[in-house]
């Protein structure tokens, strides 16, 4: 999964994701670690948006809350919320949810964003844009 680091949100949900992949499915990547945006083939801008996951063996990328839910049901005893994403009228909620969290991150509460904590590989990233 990449994710904002400069995000508290972010950085929490990535710490909460990790603490539950008991079986180590999940990579969690921030977007301002040297080497992850070329790795995926996210543009800046793309990471900035939303949180991607890329499954491995497939190729098949997910953004924003569908990365969510992929991301979810690696750690869920019943891995079924990517396919309730796909009901009728739960994407378009979903996604007007994640699109409202997204774009409100930066006054949302969280944890010290993961860019605060390694300010060398954020700092190399935003001397780019």
């Amino acid at each position: 999964m990449v994710y904002d680091g400069r995000c508290g949100v972010c950085t929490r949900a990535a710490r909460w994701l990790e603490r539950r992949d008991r079986r180590g499915r999940i990579e969690l990547h921030p977007a301002q670690r040297p080497g992850v945006l070329e790795r995926f083939g996210l543009s800046d801008a793309a990471a900035d948006a939303a949180a991607w996951v890329f499954e491995r063996g497939t190729g098949r990328s997910f953004r924003g809350a569908a990365a969510v839910n992929r991301a979810l049901d690696e750690v869920c005893v019943f891995p079924v919320l990517l396919s309730l994403y796909r009901v009728p009228g739960v994407r378009w909620a979903q996604d007007r949810a994640y699109g409202w969290v997204a774009e409100h991150r930066s006054r949302l509460r969280g944890i010290t964003p993961w860019c605060t904590v390694h300010p060398e590989d954020c700092a190399a990233r935003e001397a780019r844009a």
